[in-house]
Parts: structure tokens; C-alpha cells; sequence
């Protein structure tokens, strides 16, 4: 097994193609052909955590954060960030990290944080839109069917029997008479028209790739004309956020009691409680400021989130709770949750949860 092996696995499991634009995910440091040795999972990649794949002889720390976030200029060594990375490199460590792509996933961070919360009726708190891709294409009619069956079999179209899928065949066995946008082909020496028909199919976003490679190799052209576009849709199963009700309501006080135990959360800043029972929850693991005009419009009783400024309490306006509990609190359980995923993938090697607590905030 080797390191490319892990690293699909989790790109099937949360597709970069999802992560936040802003965001750095992927394989950061190391050679996806090395032999896999161990695999360490962590919240944060830093020296101490590097020192730890070490004693366990893992050559892939899979992280959450990125350690590699801005652009480098150098590696000498002059910053937690530099040393991390060298000594990574100096011990042949690959670092694969997975973040907002993990943030968008129905099943990630935020499925983690309503579960500890016994949350009920989950669903995406700001969905993510423009998921679905549609690509156009022509082909001759004798290579319709085994064209559409590669593009079904590299993920267009829907799951199940490719007849009921996405596909779209117009326009069978006419020509339009413009030789500039219709392929020609030449037998014995004498140029004719192929008989042609469209080929529309729909697909998530993160095939693309697939899908064209499939293209290009089963299109009988030379030169394969083709068109994708971006469609308009809201996914209800890919974004950032959830929102969930707890089984019974329960008090603001009696809450937040219950909320520092779940999370294991040493303080929690809010705003003002406001005399109302806690039925609607929303979370948002890491820095969640954006997301309260989202949780409001959801009717949430409560804001769950972290990294809120002053100012941002303000926008609590009295018509829900937001409560910060740590952007570490919040996230803290992320890594058992992708550990127990890789441990179902992978049988023969040994899935490493670090025990390294890389909070970087203390409270006295």
C-alpha cells in the first residue's frame, strides 16, 4: 500500500472539490508513491505531532488544519510553521490535510459535534450551491451507446441502471450541414458526414476530471468538441453547518451545563440569555461569525460556534443565543471521527489517533 492509496480513500470520503476556496487541503508535504509505513491522525501537524508519527513509525500524518496555509517563501527554520515542515521532510513524512473539505461533509465535523449533542432531525445549516456540473458532447450515432456507458461508469448520471440516469441522446441521426462544428470522418479515401446525436450528462462537481478522461478516451474523434457548464442547484447534502433539536426542550442554564460537559469546554462565552426553552441547536465547528444570520434565519435557539469577536455578540440582536466554546473545543473530536473511517477502510495497517493536545489557548 502506498501513501496515493490514503490519500483516495479520503478524497472519496470528503472531495477537495468542496473545501472552501480559501482553504489549502490535500497532500501539502511528501511523495504519494512512498510505501505507506503507519498513518497518524491529528488535529494539528506540529513539531511535537511530527516527533509522534516518528515514535510510531507512520510516514503520513493526516491533519484537519493545514500547517501550510500561507505561502512560503523559505524553509530555514524560523517559524513553528517552517520547522514543522522540515523536520516532516528531514524524517520523509507525508502530511495530507482535509479541513472545509470536512467541513462540507454531511458526515464531518459538524455531524460530530449534533452527535455528541444527541441532536435529532439533522440537517446542512448553509447548503452549498453550484454542485452539478452538465456536460454536452457529440458523437456518431454507432458510438453513442459505448461513449454514454464510460461516462456513467466514471460517475455521471445517477446511481443504478445508466437507462434511468442523466442522459440526454437529441437530434439522432441528423446533421446540421456545418462541417466546422461537426467532426468528419473519411473512408477510402472519400470525406462524408457521420451520422451524429447530442450526449448531455449531469455530475457532481468533484468527477469532472473523471468525466473528461472518460470522454477522451472512449470518443472515437481526434479532436473531441465538448461544452461544460455549472448549473444552478442548492445541495442539501454538502455545506457547512448543521442545525438539529434536542429530543426534549430543555432550559438556557440547564443547556449550557450540558453543553460544557458534552464538549468538554472549559469556558462559554454568550450573549444574553433570553428566558426561552433550547429545542433548536445550531453548530459550526471552528470560526462561525458568518453563519449567524444563516442560524437565525433557520430559527435556531442557540448558536453554537467559536472564534466570535466583541462586536459579533451584538448580533445576537435577542433572537437567539450564540455561545463560543473554543475554536479547539469545537473541533476537538474531528480526528476520532475520521480515525474510526480510515479503521473501517483499512484493515492491515494500523490507524494512529494522536494524543498530542495541540490547543494552542490555556485558560487560567
Amino acid at each position: 500500500m502506498i501513501i496515493q492509496d490514503v490519500v483516495t480513500l479520503l478524497q472519496d470520503y470528503a472531495p477537495l472539490a468542496y473545501a472552501e476556496e480559501f482553504d489549502n487541503v490535500g497532500l501539502l508535504v511528501g511523495d504519494k508513491n512512498e510505501k505507506l509505513t503507519g498513518v497518524l491522525v491529528t488535529l494539528d501537524t506540529l513539531e511535537t505531532v511530527v516527533d509522534e508519527a516518528i515514535e510510531n513509525n507512520c510516514n503520513l500524518i493526516v491533519s484537519f488544519h493545514p500547517i501550510i496555509f500561507k505561502g512560503l517563501k523559505s524553509l530555514t527554520g524560523k517559524s513553528y510553521v517552517e520547522r514543522t515542515v522540515l523536520k516532516a521532510i528531514q524524517n520523509n513524512i507525508a502530511i495530507y490535510t482535509i479541513h472545509t473539505a470536512l467541513d462540507n461533509h454531511i458526515n464531518g465535523v459538524n455531524d460530530i459535534i449534533c452527535d455528541r449533542l444527541e441532536l435529532k432531525n439533522k440537517q446542512i445549516l448553509i447548503p452549498q450551491q453550484h454542485t452539478i456540473k452538465k456536460l454536452i458532447t457529440y458523437v456518431p450515432l454507432k458510438d453513442a451507446d459505448t461513449l454514454r456507458t464510460a461516462l456513467f461508469n466514471a460517475g455521471a448520471g445517477c446511481i443504478g441502471n445508466y437507462d434511468e440516469c442523466s442522459f440526454n441522446l437529441e437530434g439522432t441521426g441528423t446533421f446540421n450541414g456545418n462541417p466546422d462544428s461537426n467532426p468528419v470522418i473519411g473512408e477510402r479515401g472519400v470525406t462524408h458526414y457521420e451520422k451524429e446525436t447530442q450526449i448531455s450528462v449531469t455530475f457532481s462537481k468533484h468527477l469532472e476530471s473523471k468525466i473528461v478522461s472518460a470522454l477522451f478516451k472512449s470518443h472515437p474523434y481526434e479532436e473531441v468538441a465538448y461544452e461544460i457548464t455549472t448549473l444552478e442547484n442548492t445541495n442539501q447534502n454538502i455545506g457547512i453547518g448543521m442545525l438539529g433539536d434536542l429530543e426534549e426542550d430543555m432550559s438556557e442554564l440547564d443547556f449550557l451545563a450540558y453543553l460544557k460537559t458534552k464538549m468538554k469546554t472549559n469556558t462559554i462565552r454568550h450573549s444574553s440569555l433570553l428566558g426561552k426553552p433550547i429545542k433548536r441547536v445550531a453548530v459550526l465547528g471552528g470560526s462561525g461569525a458568518f453563519a449567524i444570520g444563516a442560524a437565525k434565519a433557520k430559527g435556531a435557539d442557540i448558536f453554537i460556534t467559536a472564534d466570535l469577536k466583541y462586536h459579533d455578540f451584538f448580533s445576537a440582536e435577542n433572537q437567539l443565543i450564540l455561545a463560543d466554546i473554543g475554536h479547539y473545543e469545537s473541533e476537538q473530536f474531528t480526528k476520532n471521527g475520521l480515525v474510526a473511517h480510515l479503521t473501517k477502510k483499512i484493515s492491515n495497517f494500523a490507524i494512529v489517533l494522536s494524543n498530542k493536545n495541540t490547543n494552542p489557548v490555556k485558560y487560567f
